[in-house]
């Protein structure tokens, strides 16, 4: 938890192995999207510490990777289900953290956002309140308490759009640490203050997000 709605747990070392090619210009849609999205949990959330939490569920290799390539509302919620369930049966010594990542969800952030509402409610739905708790990112993602240009819109900034499934124990843990919410958005804001919007584009660029 930090800036905003930034919720924390994710996962490191190096990136685990992909498919050969999956990072090339025949790549499908879905190994790119998934190595993209490794990469910038490696070298954004964890490379600039904007998640003090991330880094030792990373290098355990805790979270797991689910691409959905569904666009229909009713397909998403199905293949979302079927994640919410596995993460909560689970073991968190097996999954600790899910990133649900949405390439078909591309453009507008609001429609994006809208959508996010409807899809909050399966956690009620499959009786997981309490349970798991779900966060959301998009390429464009706006906080409202926000100028339109502000560096601080990048902390929910991911290469798609994307759900991060998260179990309420890790969150209640987060919150009972040493590190203030408080103190980490202030820290993240220092961070991306005296790294700028171009030198943010400029990063996205060196590991291929943009």
């Amino acid at each position: 938890m930090l800036m905003h709605e930034f919720m924390c747990p994710l996962s490191n070392s190096t990136l685990p192995p992909t498919p050969s090619g999956s990072n090339g210009p025949d790549a499908s849609p879905a190994a790119l999207a998934q190595v993209r999205t490794q990469a910038w949990v490696e070298q954004v959330v964890i490379g600039l510490n904007l998640c003090p939490f991330a880094k030792p569920v990373w290098m355990k290799g805790l979270i797991k990777y689910v691409v959905c390539t569904e666009h229909e509302h009713a397909r998403i919620v199905e293949h979302l289900d079927r994640e919410l369930l596995t993460l909560a049966s689970s073991d968190d010594g097996d999954i600790q953290t899910t990133l649900f990542i949405m390439p078909a969800l591309e453009g507008d952030y609001y429609e994006f956002h809208f959508l996010v509402q409807s899809l909050r409610r399966r956690l009620k739905a499959l009786g997981l309140t309490g349970t798991l708790q779900m966060a959301d990112f998009h390429p464009q993602y706006l906080f409202a308490d926000l100028p339109g240009d502000d560096i601080g819109h990048a902390t929910n900034r991911a290469p798609y759009p994307t759900l991060h499934l998260l179990r309420e124990d890790s969150v209640e843990q987060a919150r009972l640490g040493s590190v203030s919410a408080q103190s980490i958005t202030e820290r993240n804001l220092k961070t991306l203050t005296a790294l700028g919007s171009s030198g943010f584009e400029a990063l996205l660029q060196s590991i291929n997000l943009k």
